[in-house]
């Protein structure tokens, strides 16, 4: 398995997106969100999907260099729509709004509908904490049926992903950023292309059966499609994690005017998105109030003893932030059949494979 540094890495992504048909900025854009997945161990977000992006492009799934179009807006709200434009262009520049209008009016609600991939929902609540804004975000795939709901054996929702970002003084924030499945579907895309294996019964299979073997999701046809399997992800946290499921899609899905995740539309797939900001100072009595008790009950919460075989009480973003210190340092180790579909990516972009591993330092 190759080891890259991720600023080569980033760079050789860019390259293939670049010749895919991306203005330079936007080709780097989504290498940065792709590689700045990997870096913080979202395998499932990063650049496992280079070439699944570049085969969108090509079948106009999305669309490079395509503005957000704003439906409608008030000083404290903004519909906006995606029109298939790039998945990390279109989610950017809607936390850009939110974060405009949530410092003018101290809230803001922001809905996005028809974007591509936005690819790690976290780096958004990331983009409004910087900005000094509490954000929450409920995020759906349209025509991308994956997860069971609890109790089911078929699927009905997608991975409908849940975000929310608390912003701290002089500190990291803390970022919550989920899925609402057992695991995300580029975890089960990771298992099949030789990553790190499934928990166990993380998946459902077409006869009521618990499983970790990816096939239940893809079928054994290559490459893998999830379109093609018979089974299902399981939703996380049994009954709980279906509900939360539930309205991520009518919330990120049929209220954004996105459409929840099925029964297929017929329309290719699109993230929508339900975002909320907050002003944190506007909503205290007293000045930095929020910021200090957010620190003080976070160290009460770490403070707890570990139970047996865990090393330390961790909060939402740390563990991130301790991989992100670890692969930039030592670099990130890519499984081959990742690596060779980053090649693949580039063969179909017009970047010589032979380019592509010089870009990368790859022998």
């Amino acid at each position: 398995m190759p080891i890259i540094q991720s600023d080569r890495l980033s760079a050789v992504v860019a390259e293939i997106f670049d010749r895919a048909g991306c203005d330079r900025k936007e080709a780097e854009r989504v290498a940065e969100s792709l590689v700045g997945a990997n870096l913080r161990g979202h395998d499932s977000h990063g650049v496992i999907r280079t070439l699944r992006y570049v085969t969108w492009l090509e079948t106009g799934w999305i669309k490079a260099g395509h503005p957000v179009r704003v439906v409608r807006e008030s000083p404290v709200m903004a519909v906006l729509d995606a029109e298939q434009g790039f998945g990390q262009s279109a989610a950017e520049k809607a936390v850009e709004i939110g974060i405009e209008k949530a410092k003018a009016m101290e809230i803001s609600v922001v809905t996005l509908k028809n974007a591509g991939h936005i690819g790690r929902v976290g780096q958004y609540a990331e983009q409004a904490a910087a900005a000094g804004l509490v954000s929450i975000h409920f995020v759906n795939a349209r025509s991308s049926e994956l997860v069971a709901p609890f109790g089911a054996r078929e699927r009905r929702f997608s991975t409908a992903p849940f975000a929310v970002g608390i912003p701290q003084n002089g500190a990291p924030p803390y970022i919550l950023d989920f899925a609402t499945s057992i695991v995300a579907e580029g975890k089960v895309l990771v298992a099949a292309q030789g990553g790190k294996s499934l928990p166990k019964g993380a998946l459902i299979n077409d006869k009521g059966d618990l499983t970790e073997d990816p096939i239940a999701l893809y079928s054994d046809a290559k490459p893998p499609n999830y379109r093609n399997g018979t089974g299902a992800i399981r939703a996380m946290g049994e009954h709980k994690g279906s509900g939360l499921a539930l309205m991520c899609e009518l919330l990120g899905g049929a209220f954004s005017g996105n459409g929840a995740a099925g029964p297929a539309s017929g329309k290719p797939f699109a993230n929508g998105m339900l975002s909320i900001y907050l002003t944190p100072a506007a909503f205290a009595e007293e000045d930095n109030f929020f910021s200090e008790e957010v620190r003080r009950y976070v160290d009460h919460v770490k403070s707890a003893a570990p139970a047996a075989g865990v090393d330390k009480v961790l909060v939402p973003g740390e563990p991130e932030l301790e991989r992100l210190e670890a692969r930039r340092r030592d670099g990130l180790e890519l499984p081959e059949d990742v690596w060779n579909s980053i090649l693949e990516a580039a063969e179909k972009a017009g970047l010589p494979n032979s380019e592509a591993r010089s870009i990368a330092g790859v022998n």
